[in-house]
């Protein structure tokens, strides 16, 4: 696996993703905190502070080091409007990137997360050297399944983990390296 200190955005036709600023957070606060979108995340805490810190230290790091998570803001590439938010982090098997995504319920359902997502996959193969891309979501969250699956991330597994007293149902989705 490689790092880019360099990058500063990844484009696409419609989107343009750049790595998340501390004065997203409040935007960023307003989706995650919807009762529907909170239901199929694993955020403990979705206050504009909490999540400013955590952008504030995501911008420490360098994409394609280990060490945790880093976050893109995704916008409308024409009008520049925030319409959520996609993040990236190398995991603790080698040569393994982890996936996440989020859009906000008002850009649902315009193709903005599938093509968001594939960006960071492309990204993630081509330009860090990844041997696998791997994405997990609730298996309630039908939607984030059929994104992974439109850019190329099959479900792999399904499995229940425990926290607590509490059991989540959980798909595994991953694409290997094209040999």
């Amino acid at each position: 696996m490689q790092t880019d200190p360099d990058l500063a955005e990844l484009r696409t036709d419609r989107l343009r993703l750049r790595r998340s600023q501390p004065e997203d957070a409040e935007q960023i606060s307003v989706y995650r905190s919807d009762p529907e979108v909170h239901a199929h995340q694993g955020w403990s805490d979705t206050t504009p502070a909490y999540i400013r810190r955590e952008i504030e230290e995501m911008l420490e790091r360098t994409p394609g080091e280990p060490g945790g998570w880093i976050q893109f803001t995704v916008e409308t590439a024409d009008a520049g409007e925030l319409v959520g938010d996609v993040g990236m982090r190398v995991d603790d098997e080698p040569g393994v990137v982890l996936v996440g995504y989020t859009i906000s319920p008002v850009h649902q359902g315009k193709g903005y997360a599938t093509e968001a997502v594939k960006a960071l996959v492309d990204y993630a193969f081509e330009t860090l050297g990844a041997d696998m891309v791997r994405a997990y979501a609730a298996a309630s969250n039908v939607a984030s399944i059929r994104v992974a699956e439109k850019v190329g991330l099959p479900v792999a597994e399904r499995f229940d983990e425990r926290e607590d007293e509490q059991v989540w149902h959980v798909v595994r989705m991953e694409r290997r390296r094209d040999t």
